[in-house]
C-alpha cells in the first residue's frame, strides 16, 4: 500500500469506527506515519477486507497490526501450498530463471496468481504440459530430476521404479477390470458416488498379471 492511501484506510474505517480517526491534525499526520510503514506491503483493496472482517467479529478499533497480520498469514498460507514449480525457461540460463521463479513467487504471495499445489503436477494440463516437455527434452533431464520429483508425481515415480526394476509395466496395457477398463497409460479408478472415480495409487493386480503375461 502506498503512503497516500493511509489516509483513504483510515477514511474507510472511520465510517464503521470513527474512534480510529483523529480530528487533530498533528494526531492526523502522526497515525498516518505510524501506520504507512506497517502496511507497506498490505494491498489497499486486501486493508479494506481484513478491517471488514475485523468488524464482524470484534467491537475493538482495528489497529494496523491487526491488518498487517491478518495479511502475513495469508502470504504463509499460499505460499506453504505452493509447490514453486520450475520456471518455463532454460535452466542453463540463470539469469532468467532466478527471474522467472522470483516473479512467481511475488505473483503468489500478492495473490495475484493461484498457488501451483502438489495435486496440479501430478495431474490434469499441468502433467500432460510437463510430460511433453519432457518427451521433447529427451535424456536430457537426469535421473536425479526424476527422483527429486517423485513425491509430487507418486504414479510416475511408482511406475519408473517398476521399469528400473525390470519388472513388467502395469500402465503399458489397459486394465481388464470391468469397473474400471483404464486406458493404457492412465492410472487405474474405482467407482464413487454417482458418476465420480476416485483414482487408485496402484494399480489393479489383474492388471499387473496381465502386464506380465504380455511381456512374457
Amino acid at each position: 500500500m502506498d503512503p497516500e492511501q493511509v489516509p483513504q484506510l483510515i477514511a474507510q474505517i472511520a465510517l464503521a469506527d470513527p474512534r480510529v480517526k483523529r480530528d487533530d491534525p498533528n494526531e492526523r499526520r502522526a497515525q498516518i506515519i505510524m501506520w504507512a510503514p506497517i502496511l507497506a506491503e498490505v494491498p489497499y483493496d486486501y486493508a479494506v477486507r481484513a478491517v471488514q472482517k475485523h468488524y464482524a467479529k470484534s467491537t475493538w478499533p482495528v489497529l494496523p497490526a491487526d491488518i498487517a497480520t491478518q495479511w502475513a498469514a495469508t502470504v504463509r498460507d499460499r505460499m506453504q501450498r505452493d509447490v514453486d514449480p520450475a520456471p518455463p525457461v532454460d535452466p542453463d540460463d540463470e539469469a532468467a530463471y532466478r527471474e522467472q521463479l522470483a516473479a512467481h513467487r511475488r505473483a503468489v504471495a500478492t495473490g495475484q496468481q493461484p498457488p501451483v499445489e502438489h495435486h496440479a503436477l501430478s495431474a490434469g494440463p499441468a502433467a500432460a504440459e510437463a510430460d511433453r516437455r519432457r518427451a521433447a527434452i529427451g535424456k536430457y533431464i537426469p535421473i536425479a530430476v526424476d527422483d527429486a520429483l517423485a513425491a509430487y508425481r507418486p504414479q510416475r515415480a511408482a511406475r519408473l521404479a517398476v521399469l528400473r526394476e525390470g519388472r513388467p509395466d502395469a500402465l503399458a496395457v489397459p486394465c481388464p477390470v470391468e469397473t474400471c477398463r483404464a486406458a493404457a497409460g492412465t492410472g487405474c479408478t474405482r467407482p464413487g458416488k454417482g458418476q465420480t472415480r476416485h483414482r487408485l495409487a496402484a494399480p489393479h493386480p489383474s492388471r499387473v498379471d496381465y502386464a506380465a503375461e504380455r511381456a512374457a
